[in-house]
């Protein structure tokens, strides 16, 4: 039977009257004068989903979180969930949910069978705010994990898992009609439990899509027909929602590129099928990935904000055409396009274009739950900015990381962390001191002012934003100078003295910051070079021409060669971070040899957390960049560097006209240190107390700050979680 077999014949129930909305609160979140005069869909405009309407076209897109209780939503899903809602989004796609028991993808995944308490609870929540609700429903199929269930993998063949390289199952017909039905299931769980539809993922990490993918599905039956078992899944949840619920929405992601032109889904043929698929769906969020290029769902800021509009667009425009063009709230199917949307102004001219119908703008609402209200009141300058990092918000992580935010730490954790940016009485409107203005500073400052304290915030140099600065400099970095930014805006605004130029001196600087609370974020020093190695560091030749990733981003004019003519630049990076990634990249786009020596298997090790692990690679093999693997560090002499096979103990030397290096840093304390051997009410923050992330360096700055009032308690400048208020 051809996949087109599986089509309904009627098409009437998603047409035919539908029961009344739920009585959703409007929201503040439309003004009179958002709506474009020329006649143009604007952003904030409402959107005919089925039979409801979402009150803008502002989509929270589902994602891990790790906010689970086991395999059950919790209330901190709950109230996740709340308060993106209150501040203005139109659409909340909970976090996916397995349909069937074969699919365990990682620890804390929610399983449908155990999600209807939370989806009812979270539809509750959001729709007392104004938001629509939707249930993702999907099953990881060969891209999952089988370290939970201790059982094979379903797929529809045997393509071994890229990361893992095991080898999953070829899926019977019983399984195959049994991952059926537990979608029509699972839809009708979450239609009764009050959600106003589901979204079935055909995008990363999705059975679905692995059958509709010539890079997945290998087999020689009746499912050969590859858009047959998408097309079986649709109808089926189509019809269990129209039993519940006639017109509620269903929604279908789907991965229309898989960057695999050799046997993967392709633009053109995603047009088609997007087309053959629309008519049992409210809308189809267009996304692009697949088993070879998981990261490119979600990269970071190396790739360009909306990458996938282009794309949005073509679907759109064959799905309309499938479907005679109409926009009505019966039978329209809209296009929501997703792809690193993170600039409402973005956003709105992407919807205005009609390159889609609404955008997800999922990573810029972890950063700023508000962005909605601000955008609406006019504000759009005083909306955090998304950073493009994926430091915090990219969980899929046996380490069972909570999702959060670098730019709003409070993110993830809305029941244990005190809203800073609510209103609150301070002890004592106090006079306080913040040393140091990088981000960790400039935070403090903020939370401090939003207190009703006076701030006086005070910085050696010329320039805001400490190494968050520096670090912006380097290649495909640019997004990070954003968040200083911002900081310094929201500073100004509420009052902060920002002094730039002010070295405190460490002599007398007890008399020299005032009498109220002094908070230090002086940041960090870097360690002697192979600090890795040993904590005395390995010998450097005086003369050898030495510099810092700091430095080296910062400008510094580096030899053009030795005096043996030798051009190379040899970046040292111990960390496997982003740092010397971006330095090494930025050094050869200005046309310096970089050879890039690891102790690590392979560059970048770190950056399998953020997504850019394999993209920073190629890049690093694209550029021409060499690379000494498995490589120590012993000894730095004039001209040369002299390293180690890490397993074969084998030496040698790597001849340079400057080392770089990118190494470890420590603690810039001595500040502290002088104020805390005079004074009790001084607190330190940021690298001051531990150099580490951007996150924890907000983090430190926002604890430090709320405990002036009481929100946490301070043991040696640090202060901890904020649960107990």
């Amino acid at each position: 039977m051809p996949w087109g077999a599986a089509r309904r014949s009627d098409r009437s129930s998603s047409t035919r009257a539908a029961p009344a909305a739920p009585a959703h609160r409007s929201g503040q979140c439309v003004a009179a004068s958002s709506f474009r005069q020329d006649g143009g869909v604007n952003l904030l405009e409402p959107l005919g989903l089925g039979s409801r309407t979402a009150r803008n076209r502002i989509v929270f897109g589902p994602h891990e979180t790790n906010l689970g209780d086991g395999r059950a939503l919790s209330d901190r899903h709950v109230a996740y969930y709340r308060r993106r809602a209150a501040g203005g989004v139109g659409t909340v796609v909970v976090e996916e949910a397995s349909v069937h028991g074969s699919d365990w993808p990682y620890e804390r995944a929610p399983l449908a069978a155990l999600a209807a308490p939370g989806w009812a609870a979270i539809a509750s929540a959001c729709h007392e705010e104004g938001a629509l609700v939707i249930a993702a429903l999907g099953h990881a199929g060969g891209q999952g994990s089988s370290a939970y269930s201790q059982a094979p993998l379903w797929a529809p063949s045997r393509v071994p898992e890229v990361n893992s390289r095991e080898v999953p199952k070829a899926m019977e017909e019983s399984d195959i009609a049994a991952v059926v039905d537990a979608f029509a299931d699972a839809a009708r769980a979450a239609v009764r439990s009050g959600c106003d539809g589901v979204e079935v993922n055909a995008g990363q990490f999705s059975l679905v899509r692995q059958f509709l993918s010539g890079l997945t599905n290998h087999r020689g039956d009746e499912w050969a027909d590859r858009p047959r078992f998408a097309a079986a899944v649709l109808a089926a949840v189509r019809a269990a929602v129209d039993e519940v619920d006639p017109g509620a929405i269903v929604g279908l992601r789907l991965s229309a590129d898989e960057l695999a032109p050799w046997a993967g889904i392709v633009p053109e043929a995603a047009a088609k099928l997007a087309a053959g698929l629309s008519e049992f769906v409210s809308y189809l969020t267009v996304v692009r990935g697949s088993i070879y290029s998981a990261s490119a769902t979600r990269p970071d800021g190396h790739e360009a904000p909306g990458f996938n509009l282009e794309l949005a667009a073509s679907i759109r425009s064959a799905v309309r055409a499938a479907r005679g063009g109409a926009r009505d709230s019966g039978g329209a199917v809209a296009v929501i396009a997703q792809g690193s949307i993170v600039d409402v102004d973005q956003a709105d001219r992407a919807v205005h274009a009609e390159q889609c119908d609404a955008v997800e703008m999922t990573r810029a609402l972890l950063a700023d739950a508000q962005l909605p209200a601000k955008f609406a009141a006019g504000q759009s300058e005083r909306i955090r900015p998304c950073l493009l990092c994926n430091q915090t918000c990219q969980v899929r992580d046996a380490r069972n990381p909570i999702v959060t935010c670098v730019v709003d730490p409070r993110t993830g954790h809305e029941m244990s962390d005190h809203d800073a940016e609510a209103p609150r009485d301070s002890l004592a409107a106090d006079e306080v001191t913040v040393i140091g203005g990088g981000v960790a500073g400039l935070e403090a400052a903020r939370i401090a002012a939003l207190g009703g304290h006076r701030v006086r915030l005070l910085e050696r140099s010329d320039e805001l934003g400490g190494m968050v600065s520096v670090a912006a400099r380097g290649a495909g970095r640019a997004r990070l100078g954003l968040l200083v930014e911002w900081l310094a805006a929201e500073c100004r605004r509420l009052g902060v003295d920002v002094q730039t130029g002010v070295d405190v001196p460490l002599d007398g600087a007890a008399g020299g910051v005032g009498a109220g609370p002094v908070i230090v974020a002086t940041g960090s020093v870097a360690a002697p070079v192979g600090y890795a190695s040993t904590p005395g560091g390995v010998p450097v030749s005086p003369v050898a021409s030495v510099f810092t990733a700091a430095e080296v981003l910062a400008g510094a004019e580096l030899p053009v060669a030795n005096d043996a003519g030798v051009e190379a630049v040899v970046v040292w990076d111990p960390i496997g971070g982003p740092i010397g990634v971006s330095v090494a990249e930025s050094l050869s786009a200005a046309g310096r040899t970089v050879v890039f020596v690891t102790p690590d298997q392979i560059v970048g090790n770190e950056l399998a957390r953020s997504g850019d692990l394999a993209p920073a690679n190629n890049r690093v093999q694209q550029a021409g960049i060499a690379i000494e693997r498995r490589t120590l560090l012993r000894e730095v002499h004039d001209e040369e560097v002299e390293v180690e096979d890490r397993f074969s103990g084998v030496r040698r030397r790597i001849g340079f006209a400057a080392f770089v290096d990118a190494g470890h840093r420590l603690p810039g304390d001595a500040l502290f240190t002088a104020l805390a051997g005079t004074r009790a009410d001084v607190a330190r923050a940021g690298d001051a107390v531990a150099p580490r992330t951007i996150a924890e360096a907000m983090l430190d700055g926002r604890r430090a700050a709320l405990a002036l009032d009481g929100f946490g308690r301070l043991s040696d400048g640090v202060a901890f979680p904020l649960a107990a208020h």
